[in-house]
């Protein structure tokens, strides 16, 4: 079969979707990736691929063509001057497009305008859209500061709502994301597809050997969303325990002024690490006790299940969480750890307390990993996946 990808992130950007279409070509696929030019998550066009370099590579067999695409910085007027940007570049780029394609697969971050393309692809060869949708519309605007109701979000309602009902089908990762598409756009025949761990960690290589000490890490996007401010907080509140410790592996918009913040709050047991390459992570997670999810207090944030869970699963650890929606029921169904409410850090860090006093923190981290196992694997994953092309 042959696909065509369209997403404007593709790796060195980190972003499972390099993963996915790299075993669609084990599996015998042949792929094509139209992204943008990798900046993400700092907002600078990546060195490698300044000034026309790279725009088509193959990458472990996929072949893949680079978009022109403003890096995104810092602000909401070059956030939509990236967005735009690929946005016109990739429909310019597929209406001229003579390649035959089986189907197109959007792997649909935000913007949601990325799948302007793909429809563009659409109308011209009859070719069926399937969407993966992982960042819900308009809603995802509202965490950049735009107000629901205004002329700005209104305008983006009717964008997504086109581009929504214009696939032929729709994909997404969290059970709750079912109910927004019918509340607002009346869609009502969605599939589930939760994300996978983008490599398969064993708990064996990230076991973490008893050293006396209790070490937390949060791994992933350090960005306004993940709230990490909660658990430097939580870092606050529990400062008298003094062999407890906190691990930022990650990087993002939020990354300075969290370590500027930190040395302003005197917490001195709190370690970033930066952004790390992937086969390096379990040594990372060797480090860990137990993992850390945080989100923002939002009604749509709520209704997502961070990718960062399902990696943490496979690697066998316990989740501490301060999250609502359906990562908090994940974790309680899956009984892999605690969750409280999302940016109460003073809820964090009691269920830290009864973590450190809980005589089944190995129990949580093999709960964890039979969880993963059953809903999260890979070829599940893939195989769902490659049934609905």
């Amino acid at each position: 079969m042959k696909i065509l990808v369209v997403c404007q992130y593709y790796t060195p950007e980190p972003f499972r979707l390099s993963d996915i279409c790299e075993d669609l070509v084990s599996r015998g696929h042949e792929v094509t990736v139209v992204t943008g030019l990798p900046n993400y998550p700092m907002g600078n066009i990546y060195d490698k691929y300044k000034n026309g370099k790279y725009r088509d590579e193959e990458i472990k067999g996929v072949k893949v063509h680079r978009c022109f695409t403003i890096g995104r910085k810092h602000g909401l007027v070059f956030r939509f001057l990236n967005y735009y940007s690929y946005m016109f570049s990739s429909t310019k780029y597929i209406s001229e497009s003579k390649e035959e394609y089986d189907v197109v697969f959007v792997n649909q971050l935000s913007p949601v305008m990325m799948a302007n393309a793909a429809l563009k692809y659409k109308e011209k060869h009859n070719t069926k859209v399937v969407l993966y949708c992982l960042d819900l519309w308009p809603e995802s605007i509202t965490l950049g500061g735009v107000r629901r109701g205004s002329a700005l979000y209104k305008y983006f309602y009717k964008v997504s709502k086109r581009i929504y009902k214009s696939v032929d089908r729709i994909l997404v990762t969290s059970k709750s994301f079912s109910k927004y598409f019918e509340d607002m756009f009346g869609i009502n025949d969605v599939e589930y597809l939760p994300q996978y761990a983008e490599a398969i960690f064993t708990p064996e290589e990230c076991f973490k050997v008893p050293d006396g000490k209790i070490d937390l890490m949060f791994a992933g996007n350090v960005g306004v969303a993940q709230s990490i401010d909660t658990i430097l907080d939580a870092a606050k509140l529990t400062a008298d325990i003094k062999n407890l410790f906190w691990h930022i592996v990650g990087d993002g918009a939020e990354l300075e002024r969290l370590k500027q913040r930190a040395t302003d709050m005197k917490l001195e047991k709190i370690s970033f690490y930066g952004r790390k390459p992937l086969e390096e992570m379990p040594q990372y997670y060797a480090k860990a006790d137990a993992m850390l999810v945080t989100m923002k207090k939002d009604p749509i944030i709520s209704l997502t299940l961070p990718g960062k869970v399902q990696t943490y699963m496979a690697a066998g650890k316990a989740i501490i969480g301060a999250i609502d929606g359906e990562t908090k029921e994940v974790i309680d169904i899956s009984r892999c750890g605690l969750c409280g409410k999302a940016d109460d850090a003073t809820e964090l860090a009691e269920n830290i307390k009864r973590f450190i006093q809980s005589k089944e923190r190995a129990i949580m981290g093999q709960n964890a990993r039979k969880y993963y196992e059953e809903n999260f694997e890979k070829n599940l994953f893939m195989d769902k996946l490659e049934s609905k092309f």
